[in-house]
């Protein structure tokens, strides 16, 4: 099953069918002929232990959310799954009106007394055993409140510690457990989770080197290293989505690189002039992706504000269109530095709601600063080294030009004239 994908959790359990109702089919995908089916009755769902040839093993525990209780008189607490960022906030399973203490509950018991000891284990063979925890969360489909589950990874337990919580209905306080999991990463595996590694922890004639064997990357992973190993294998979508250094520079040696060394060195005692360059390059990376560009101006250097340039972008037509503020921030640096984050965070700073950014540097950015990026969702476009050699190889080719130092030295005559003082938002009005 796929992070994400949704599943058909009906009544009456079929294991034979494929799909219900047009949806993968639950008990289908976690199906092991011979063997208890494994269920998402309650929150916490552990799976039989075995009797494995090496010891015993408890294949898995399900663990289930459901969001659409949250806040009711049966669950007045907030459960919170974000596989996006690796991360879940769990409450467990005690209830006001159960004796005993929070760790008393099935849920409870099973996480802290027998998990948490071996998820935090400090020996492989501990961890080893370690049962993994696998995510589901209720949601609705279809008009239907219930009957259908998110798949939402597999990780371990981070974190278990005891708090307090108020029974609205009898207005009555309660120890529970608040449990930090971690969702660990499938990018080895495209995201999916390959159930044949929990039967086969079901099956008592493998050993647990022969079931680690076919566990997911990052498992295996933790399972060598330990908790230190938890930043590693924690699932971050942002990852996902950053691009290496060697993807923004062009290649050593190559005439793209030549072109780049060519534009630092042109620039090398007059930085602020790439600002125009730079304005150039992300008027090209706009119109090239389907939308208008309006150039406005270059800001004083004096008084640039966080912002070397100021352009818009035009989105639709009359009625159906919309303008654009744009705050550009332009650096000429070396090409073989990553550019330091905190310049693009002043650039954010400025900007206003309906506003984009832009930062382009003869550099690169490294992937921290990549991912911070995307998990704060700042609107804020980057663009690297080979985008900036590439854009003016571009346009040097339609005029004919030769030489990269000449036609900068062109370009550059138009920087004067396009200085001005003006406030962002003005470009709104042209």
């Amino acid at each position: 099953m796929r992070i994400g994908d949704i599943l058909r959790y009906p009544y009456s359990p079929d294991p034979s069918a494929l799909e219900v109702d047009g949806l993968p089919n639950f008990f289908n995908r976690v199906w092991m002929p011979g063997a208890p089916l494994a269920k998402l009755d309650r929150g916490i769902n552990p799976i039989a232990q075995v009797a494995a040839v090496d010891g015993t093993r408890r294949p898995a525990i399900l663990i289930r959310g459901n969001p659409h209780r949250a806040g009711s008189l049966l669950t007045p607490w907030q459960d919170h799954f974000s596989p996006d960022t690796g991360h879940i906030r769990y409450f467990g399973d005690r209830k006001v009106d159960q004796p005993g203490y929070a760790v008393d509950s099935p849920g409870n018991q099973l996480l802290v007394r027998e998990q948490f000891p071996l998820h935090s284990g400090l020996d492989v063979e501990s961890r080893k055993r370690a049962s993994p925890l696998v995510f589901f969360r209720g949601v609705p489909h279809a008009g239907k409140v219930k009957g259908h589950v998110e798949f939402q990874g597999f990780g371990v337990v981070e974190r278990a510690e005891f708090v307090s919580q108020l029974d609205q209905k009898t207005q009555r306080a309660f120890s529970n457990v608040r449990y930090d999991f971690v969702v660990m990463s499938a990018v080895s595996e495209g995201e999916e989770l390959d159930w044949d590694w929990i039967n086969a922890r079901r099956d008592p004639t493998l050993t647990n080197d022969d079931c680690l064997a076919r566990a997911p990357a990052a498992w295996q992973w933790w399972v060598k290293h330990g908790s230190t190993s938890l930043p590693k294998v924690r699932r971050m979508l942002s990852r996902l989505r950053t691009v290496s250094a060697e993807e923004q520079r062009p290649p050593d040696g190559s005439k793209q690189s030549k072109t780049l060394v060519a534009i630092t060195q042109h620039y090398a005692d007059r930085k602020h002039r790439f600002e125009l360059l730079a304005e150039h390059v992300i008027q090209d990376v706009v119109t090239t992706s389907g939308m208008d560009y309006v150039r406005g101006w270059i800001t004083p250097r004096s008084a640039d504000g966080g912002a070397d340039f100021i352009g818009r972008l035009d989105v639709g037509q009359g009625l159906g269109g919309t303008r654009l503020v744009l705050l550009g921030q332009a650096k000429c640096e070396k090409a073989s530095v990553p550019t330091n984050g905190n310049h693009i965070a002043r650039t954010v700073a400025r900007l206003r709601r309906g506003w984009i950014g832009a930062y382009v540097t003869t550099s690169f950015f490294s992937r921290p600063v990549q991912a911070e990026v995307i998990d704060d969702e700042y609107p804020i476009m980057l663009v690297g080294g080979a985008q900036v050699a590439s854009t003016v190889e571009k346009a040097m080719f339609e005029l004919g030009a030769r030489d990269v130092d000449a036609y900068l030295s062109e370009f550059d005559r138009q920087y004067e004239d396009r200085v001005r003082f003006r406030q962002p938002s003005e470009i709104l009005l042209d």
